[in-house]
């Protein structure tokens, strides 16, 4: 089977959510949760491998991205595709700016686009400004990120400030006159010396045109919704994206909610569940203060064990408002208490594996990617959407089903809906 399009994505959560639109739209997908040299390619027409890159040293984003480029491109992959998050998650060193500019390299390009919007979840591009919903990025929640807090909506400066090269805008009056348009303004733009262009995009119609005038460009970036485009323009006549999601449909009884994110809709996500559900948070000073891991998480083992015949699944989070984050960050510092969360839920997860639990609802890219790979999951079959860009998925490996689900994803209600829409 041809390989498609193969997609770099910089965290676990995004990976999942380009593969659930990827498959929504005609494409057989596998994601794999990182690549070796030897590893043979599955049977798919389009790859996700997942990375954490998003807010690592720029030269190691780098590298990770550069080894999977050369396994893709070793099993002859049409179209490469570096995936980041629509709110465009980076500092002003980077990510996504290195990263562009290496893989523009590695395959002989001088010219490529950025394309974050998913209008489907609110976010948008017009003349070039990043929208959350009906605000600028920057008047978002994403300006307090702990990690990334995004304090400028121009796409245009974000990229010349962490690229080598310029930046130009296909506005959206030129996206409404069709893929022929946007070709001759990209042309244009290229001629003119420019090295990329953000492409404007306010429903999904944009990023059909988008998928158009971008489907023979050996390297695109963009968040998910671009793949929207691209997969429609690519997929086989007549594929069948239903047996395509019932290989990750989830399987087990037992499930256990992980958030560990702060985001403003997983606040609300937790405080939701919190009236439907038995919940325990984290005891981050209890935790920090712990010489044996081990013996601090046996109490939350416990917890589960308690409730884990309950109606609704228990949910386990380190969840918390901007305040109580602040003053954690500043009582013990912010890689060292995450370092210590996600060690915890790591640690937790094999506990929870080994007392029978079998699908795992996550909220958060940090905790999604330490409890996959504690899990010791190689890859996923993507199964049916809970919400847009987040579906079920299943291990390729183990009897794993897992949701892995960017902070801001979804509705108030998702850790229910994971459950009630899908019945063992």
């Amino acid at each position: 089977m041809t390989l498609k399009i193969g997609v770099i994505a910089d965290d676990f959560t995004g990976a999942t959510d380009i593969a659930s639109f990827l498959v929504l739209n005609g494409l057989k997908t596998v994601q794999m949760c990182g690549v070796t040299p030897d590893l043979p390619a599955p049977d798919a027409e389009a790859v996700v491998i997942s990375h954490k890159s998003r807010s690592c040293p720029v030269q190691e984003a780098i590298d990770q991205t550069q080894a999977s480029l050369q396994w893709l491109l070793q099993h002859g992959c049409q179209q490469v595709y570096f995936k980041y998050c629509s709110t465009f998650d980076s500092s002003a060193q980077g990510n996504i700016g290195p990263v562009t500019d290496a893989l523009m390299e590695s395959l002989g390009e001088n010219f490529t686009i950025f394309s974050p919007a998913l209008p489907v979840n609110g976010r948008t591009v017009y003349k070039g400004y990043l929208f959350v919903g009906d605000v600028l990025l920057e008047e978002s929640g994403m300006r307090h990120h702990p990690i990334t807090p995004m304090t400028d909506s121009s796409l245009v400066r974000l990229v010349e400030m962490q690229s080598q090269g310029k930046c130009g805008v296909v506005t959206l009056e030129t996206v409404r006159q069709g893929a022929a348009a946007v070709k001759a303004k990209l042309a244009e733009l290229k001629a003119a010396g420019y090295s990329y262009a953000v492409i404007d995009a306010v429903d999904e119609s944009d990023l059909v045109v988008q998928g158009e005038a971008l489907k023979d460009m050996r390297l695109v970036t963009g968040g998910s919704g671009l793949a929207i485009g691209l997969a429609r323009q690519v997929a086989a006549p007549g594929s069948d994206s239903k047996q395509a999601q019932s290989l990750g449909y989830p399987q087990g009884k037992h499930a256990v909610v992980f958030s560990g994110s702060c985001s403003v809709m997983t606040n609300k996500q937790v405080a939701f569940y919190q009236k439907q559900a038995a919940t325990k948070q984290v005891d981050v000073a209890g935790l920090m203060a712990a010489t044996d891991l081990k013996q601090f998480v046996r109490e939350y083992v416990a917890f589960y064990q308690e409730h884990a015949d309950d109606h609704n699944a228990p949910l386990i989070y380190a969840t918390a408002n901007p305040d109580e984050l602040a003053a954690i960050q500043q009582k013990y510092g912010v890689e060292a208490s995450s370092h210590a969360v996600e060690n915890f839920f790591a640690q937790l997860s094999t506990e929870l594996y080994a007392a029978g639990v079998r699908r795992f609802i996550i909220a958060g890219g940090e905790t999604s990617s330490i409890v996959t790979k504690s899990l010791q999951v190689a890859g996923f079959y993507i199964g049916p959407a809970i919400a847009p860009g987040v579906p079920w998925v299943r291990s390729i490996n183990n009897d794993i089903s897992l949701t892995l689900k960017s902070g801001n994803f979804g509705q108030e209600d998702f850790f229910l809906k994971a459950q009630r829409d899908f019945p063992v």
